[in-house]
Order: C-alpha cells, then structure tokens, then sequence
C-alpha cells in the first residue's frame, strides 16, 4: 500500500468513528435532557471511542466493506457501520417530556450527522485540493473531510428509512402514539425482528438505488452548491 492509501484508510476509520459515535451520543444527550440518566450511568455519554465500540457493527462489517474489494481487485470499498446503541429508558423519556421528546430523542442521531454534513461540506469548499501536496498532514485533513461528509450524509439517509428498528421507523412510531394511530405505532413494533433482514432485501435489490443512493446523491448535491 502507497502512503496515501494508508493516509485514506486511517481518515475512513476517524470519519466512521466521529459519525457514528456522534450519532448515539446524541440520542442519550437529548434523552438525558428529559430526566433519564440511563446512558450517562452507564458511561455512554463519553467520547471515549472503547466505550461505544459493537465488534460486529464497529469493526468486522467495516472491515469486511473496506477490505473484500480491494482482495477482489476492485479497489478500496467504502466504510459503513455502527456503533452500540446507546441505552435509553423511554418511559422516562414520554414521562418527562411526552411524545414529543420520543420524537426528539429519535431523531437526535438523525440531526448531528446532518450537522457534521454540512460542516464538513463548507469546509471542503473553504479547502484548497492538496494535488501534489507534500505534507501528509494537509492530505489527511483533505481526504479526513471528504469522508466525513460522504459517511455522515449516507448514515443520515439510511436512519431516515421507515425501517424496524432504525430511527425513521421509531420517528414513525412515536409519531403515532401522538397522533392516536395506535396501529402504526404497532404495526412498527411488531416488525422490529424483521429489520435487519428488510435491509438485506434493499441492499441486494434495485431498491437501493431508489432509497439509498439517490437522497445521498441529492443531499451530496445540494451540500456542495
């Protein structure tokens, strides 16, 4: 492996981390902010990256991504994955601040990768191309934002789908219980076990295109106007 590639891998892996663990954070801090201390007594509200790591999700499906095409010879692939949840008490939660702060709490992950987006975004446009750059630093800044743009943008959509167990759906749920319609709110409970194997069907079929690639492609496109 060249320099740069090493430099691309260690700005993929600091990218991941950032908008992933940003992204649960953010559901304990704002559940925190209604009275439930769940995350925090559990240490899930720190920064410290051991803390929020998931083997399957934080480390062997990255790998697997990154690394399966390059063994292929396809080239680098592209990092995704998750962190562990952080733990959050609901009933805490709707207690304090109703179904409102359900929603809030389940879009809160949602809103920070959309936030590290868009920063991530001005500062590429503020950044001039390293091109035949000779400090490494300055390369691994350049590519460090690029990833963290593309990789919060695509975390971002993939929560928004209406999916069990993904934080669209609980969006939906909780929306439902406000709005009375008690059967939506059901109709997402019970097909919580399913979640996953929805997302396997998405991501093998043309579905992806239509729910996956084409909003990341138009959020990409109008971050970057």
């Amino acid at each position: 492996m060249s320099s740069i590639d090493l430099l691309s891998i260690a700005a993929s892996v600091v990218a991941l981390a950032v908008a992933i663990i940003g992204h649960e954070i953010m559901h304990g801090w704002v559940a925190y902010r209604y009275g439930d201390t769940t995350a925090k007594n559990a240490g899930r509200l720190s920064i410290n990256p051991i803390v929020h790591v998931d083997l399957f999700g934080t480390i062997i499906v990255p790998a697997m991504m990154y690394l399966i095409p390059m063994i292929l010879g396809m080239g680098p692939g592209f990092l995704f994955g998750w962190a562990k949840p952080v733990p959050v008490n609901m009933h805490t939660v709707i207690n304090k601040g109703g179904y409102n702060a359900a929603i809030q709490v389940s879009l809160a992950g949602i809103v920070y990768n959309l936030i590290m987006a868009t920063l991530a975004s001005v500062v590429l446009v503020a950044l001039p191309e390293p091109l035949q750059s000779d400090s490494l630093f300055y390369i691994f800044i350049y590519i460090f934002v690029i990833k963290l743009l593309l990789i919060n943008v695509v975390l971002a959509v993939f929560n928004m789908l209406p999916i069990p167990q993904f934080d669209g759906a609980h969006f939906l749920m909780y929306l439902g219980l406000k709005m009375k319609m008690n059967s939506l709110a059901e109709f997402f409970y019970k097909a919580e076990p399913y979640g996953m194997i929805i997302v396997i069907i998405m991501l093998m079929t043309p579905l992806k295109d239509y729910l996956l690639i084409a909003p990341v492609q138009m959020i990409l496109s109008l971050l970057l106007s």
